[in-house]
């Protein structure tokens, strides 16, 4: 059309003229599951508890982990040139300093769990992306075809769910209670709390709190025993409920983290005044999520976990900490702020006002 602009050359437009264009970046991508995948089957094997004993050679890995010697070498060195592993002078593997500390079972920081419901669930269903871009239709049988409940119907695949749900907060629960005043307040919920990683990380490092979670009746018994596991029976308690139902139960602080995402834009704000309601003036709603940056440039992870919403759920999605203050604000929240909180979560934090 006469006189429109010309469109930019993308590489240009990047600073990159077309003959210096490589396609590694592409390729990186690309192969990208192939990394994936190698982590998650280590962790399947339980490859770096069994490391975390000591180096070993690989005649005994072969053994132990279970596998057989023709992919053995491979696996191991590949695992080493990933920078997982090391291979040390006598030919012995060893976790690196990350794998020690998060992915050996034994040790409280264990993050294994999540990978594994990432490996179970979460690699099968993105390879359903394409069709759920092409539909707008949820792909995943238990939550976006199903619900919460014929997700936990189901005893292996709620385990799977629920502890990779607590190795998902394990981190942000941790900042949490560093970064959050808790000595201005004296109990705390968390709405839709799973096992209960979050009340459990907070209490125990702040002995004036109690309070509990809030779910569906069916995870009572899942969160009781996490609680006792940890010793906090007497101060933590179990909320059984519906948030479309039932009203939220009373405290200082409401916690709704990796919950918002999970739903479309009405049940969004409808949960936030909900909150709203059932929490006292000067008290105090946290919600976290793998929050978009404003730009909608950089945070490639919460984009794509947008994405992972699409092939999960009916509704749900991603949104920037901008979106969420506006919904906050809009039900009645105020002084409302952000706080980054792990790699992935950022929270945005809102007070009860008085009555204007």
């Amino acid at each position: 059309m006469e006189g429109a602009p010309a469109l930019e050359n993308t590489a240009e437009a990047n600073g990159l003229g077309a003959e210096d264009a490589s396609p590694s970046r592409i390729l990186d991508i690309g192969y990208a599951f192939w990394r994936s995948k190698a982590l998650l089957s280590a962790v399947e094997l339980d490859v770096f508890t069994i490391i975390a004993e000591g180096p070993q050679r690989l005649d005994s890995l072969v053994g132990r982990v279970g596998i057989h010697e023709r992919g053995a070498r491979d696996f191991f060195d590949a695992l080493v040139a990933l920078g997982l592993l090391y291979r040390d002078e006598k030919d012995r593997y060893g976790n690196s300093a990350d794998c020690d500390r998060y992915l050996d079972r034994r040790k409280p920081s264990y993050l294994g769990e999540l990978l594994t419901h990432l490996n179970v669930r979460h690699y099968q269903n993105w390879g359903s992306l394409t069709r759920a871009l092409r539909t707008g239709a949820p792909q995943s049988k238990e939550l976006g075809l199903g619900s919460y409940r014929a997700l936990y119907d189901d005893r292996p695949t709620q385990e799977i769910f629920l502890n990779g749900m607590t190795a998902g907060s394990l981190l942000a629960a941790q900042a949490l209670a560093k970064e959050f005043p808790w000595r201005d307040y004296r109990t705390i919920i968390d709405i839709g709390t799973a096992q209960g990683c979050l009340p459990v990380e907070i209490v125990y490092v702040h002995p004036h709190l109690t309070g509990g979670g809030f779910d569906l009746p069916a995870i009572e018994p899942t969160f009781m025993s996490y609680i006792r596991k940890h010793g906090l029976s007497d101060r933590l308690q179990f909320y059984p409920g519906n948030f479309f139902s039932d009203p939220l139960p009373e405290a200082d602080v409401h916690v709704m983290g990796r919950i918002l995402h999970n739903w479309d834009l009405p049940t969004k704000t409808m949960l936030l005044a909900n909150a709203h309601q059932a929490l006292p003036v000067g008290g105090a709603l946290i919600v976290y999520d793998p929050l978009i940056d404003d730009g909608r440039r950089v945070q490639a992870h919460a984009l794509l976990s947008s994405l992972n919403m699409l092939i999960e759920t009916a509704g749900g999605f991603e949104y920037t900490a901008a979106q969420c203050r506006e919904w906050m604000r809009h039900v009645g929240f105020r002084d409302i702020r952000t706080q980054p909180l792990d790699d992935v979560h950022t929270a945005v934090i809102g007070i009860k006002a008085a009555r204007e």
